[in-house]
This record gives structure tokens, sequence and C-alpha cells, in this order.
């Protein structure tokens, strides 16, 4: 007989997805993104200048703080809209879209942020944001691969 502390749990089939409208996703998430980049350089410059107004009183110590605050501002506000009642950012209210989990529920806000933070560094590197938009073109549910990682999809609202 083997060990019960060794044994493994049964393997079971993953039930059925949800029918997700991915239509024309692709090309909508192009203008999302026009939409989140207007809304993020606003919100980083906003903050950038009260900690630029606020170095001149500190002597300089809240200007160190103004890089982690851009990158911080881009993460949080995926996850506050993401991770929020409407599971969208407000480009992606424009553009028609939402995300959801594969299984058709509502992101949590740290699964929200860790898909930016996938998005950035692969849009920051030619060959993974290629690599990236080329999983979405060769799939049928249009998932990118940031997508595929964090589980999560983007369809039509």
């Amino acid at each position: 007989m083997t060990d019960p502390r060794y044994s493994q749990p049964p393997i079971v089939a993953v039930g059925s997805r949800p029918v997700q409208d991915v239509s024309g996703v692709l090309g909508s998430r192009i203008f999302a993104w026009i939409g989140d980049a207007i809304v993020v350089f606003f919100l980083t410059s906003l903050i950038a200048t009260v900690l630029f107004v606020l170095g001149i009183v500190t002597f300089g110590a809240t200007w160190l703080l103004i890089p982690i605050a851009v990158a911080a501002t881009a993460f949080a506000y995926a996850a506050i809209t993401i991770g929020g009642p409407r599971q969208a950012t407000f480009g992606m209210r424009m553009a028609g879209l939402r995300v959801e989990t594969v299984t058709g529920g509502r992101p949590d806000g740290l699964a929200a942020a860790v898909h930016a933070l996938l998005f950035y560094v692969a849009a920051g590197t030619v060959g993974l944001w290629v690599l990236d938009i080329l999983c979405g073109v060769v799939r049928s549910d249009r998932r990118l691969g940031h997508d595929l990682l964090t589980g999560l999809v983007v369809v039509r609202a």
C-alpha cells in the first residue's frame, strides 16, 4: 500500500467556461490603451507636480519619490478600476470592454495590478511585446500573453 501522505488528489475535468463575447476585442484594446495612457499621464503629472512642490519645502526629499509614484500610479489605476465594480479602466469603458476571470467572475485588485505589471514589462521589451500580441492573434479567445498568465480575459461589456 502507498502512504496516504504521498497520494495525489484525483484528476477531475475543469468545468466548461462561460461563453464570453470576444469579437473585435483586439482592435478595441488599442483604443482603450490610448485612452488609459492619457488618463495615467494626467494622474502622474498631477502627483509628480505635488511631489515637486513638496520637494521645495522638504529640500528635495520628496523628489526621490517621483519615479516610484509614477509606477505606483499606473498599477494603482489598474488595480482600482479593473478590480472595481465596473471591471474596466476608463479607456476600456470608452471602448466597450471589461475584464473577467476565466470563469466569468470579477477580478480582484491584485490580479489587476499584476496584469498591468506584466503588460508594462512586455510593452517595454519589443520581443516580449510582439510575443504577447501574437498570442492574442492566434488564439480564438483573443487572450494576450499577460491575460493567460493572470487568468483574465477581456470581453465586450
